[in-house]
């Protein structure tokens, strides 16, 4: 059994937890590690995790230990394998730890679809310190880490893509209105059902004036939180935009959301990575980073993702400041159309079947760890 302590510091409100908390369940489930998570936001924690006690100084879930990272943090004797989050730093007394109890330091990066992470994945760094860590890259190719993928995860996709009365009853559970329910059950034409998480700079208002301008009704889900300047109920004068104010769910249920809509609007690594294992169009706003870096970035993913020009150009609009995003309308009117939509549908499905033809990012950090543990 390995052993690992993993830290993470919350900087993107849920993507940083979030991707630390699948990667655990995982290691734990199916690769029978022992973990202890460090964690320095338990109340951003909870929102993703209901069990999380806040004012727990040391909990555990689900056979995995969590250690508020704060001040008060217990001294503990480190693990053999250190994995921090997105590289963030380590407590000062955990490092002079380090230098008496020599672990394998592991900093988990950032997903990049850039081709310089493929030269840089398995490295090691050595510190100023005499301490050294190795860089671990998520990412789309067999020359990376990988993407974060259960073992089960495509064989449950498909099942509740099929169960359409469990699809509807978690609507309803959710608080979504009977209008908008009825309008899934049009005999003519089915409202389309949409998700809608993104930063608060996203051209949100000019997303649903895009929809109202459509033929088809939409029904969009936005969790409680996000862009709280729309109103709820329906928008525009031609009456067929619902937005459902849905509460904040676990991931489980989130997965469920994405798996269950026609087009999901993702942000950050974490949703991006669980939208493209739905098989289905996406739209991603990749996490703003100063002088446009993060637009770099995704002129990678977007040359890497195979999507059709057209579906590019509104990838585009949708990362830039709302006041660029004017030709919104019409970009999305086309990827809506009924023959641009059915490609981009066939397109999304192949592109996770292709994915999933790589090794997943929890086996591949098992592999890498077993290996450097091995005597």
């Amino acid at each position: 059994m390995l052993q690992a302590d993993v830290f993470c510091r919350v900087v993107d409100n849920f993507g940083d937890i979030g991707v630390t908390w699948r990667l655990v369940r995982q290691l734990q489930r199916e690769h029978h590690w022992s973990t202890r998570v460090w964690v320095d936001d338990l109340k951003i924690f909870q929102r993703l995790e209901a069990r999380v006690n806040v004012h727990a100084l040391q909990q555990v879930i689900d056979h995995i230990e969590i250690i508020h990272w704060a001040d008060s943090a217990p001294d503990l004797i480190p693990h053999p394998i250190v994995l921090c989050s997105f590289s963030c730093d380590l407590p000062a007394t955990y490092i002079e730890q380090l230098h008496r109890r020599p672990a394998l330091w592991i900093n988990l990066e950032y997903l990049s679809a850039e081709t310089w992470v493929e030269g840089c994945h398995g490295l090691p760094s050595l510190r100023g310190d005499g301490l050294s860590s190795y860089f671990f890259f998520p990412g789309f190719n067999a020359n990376t880490g990988g993407l974060l993928r259960e073992r089960d995860l495509l064989t449950r996709r498909n099942s509740w893509q099929k169960n359409l009365d469990g699809q509807r009853q978690m609507l309803d559970r959710l608080g979504v209105s009977s209008a908008a329910l009825a309008a899934l059950s049009t005999p003519t034409q089915a409202a389309r059902l949409l998700t809608l998480f993104c930063y608060p700079h996203a051209p949100a208002t000019q997303l649903l004036e895009a929809l109202c301008a459509d033929s088809r009704a939409s029904i969009v889900l936005i969790p409680q939180g996000v862009v709280p300047e729309l109103s709820t109920g329906r928008l525009g004068p031609l009456k067929q935009v619902y937005i459902e104010r849905i509460p904040f769910v676990s991931q489980p249920e989130y997965d469920q959301l994405l798996w269950m809509a026609d087009l999901n609007f993702v942000r950050g690594e974490d949703s991006v990575v669980r939208g493209l294992w739905t098989g289905r169009p996406l739209v991603w706003q990749i996490y703003p980073q100063t002088e446009g870096t993060h637009l770099i970035k995704l002129e990678a993913w977007l040359e890497m993702s195979g999507l059709a020009q057209e579906v590019k150009t509104l990838l585009r609009s949708w990362n830039t400041d709302p006041s660029g995003a004017a030709d919104l309308s019409p970009q999305l009117s086309h990827a809506l159309s009924q023959e641009a939509y059915a490609q981009w549908s066939s397109h999304a499905l192949a592109l996770s079947h292709t994915l999933a033809q790589e090794i997943d990012f929890a086996q591949a950090l098992h592999d890498f760890c077993a290996s450097k543990m091995t005597p």
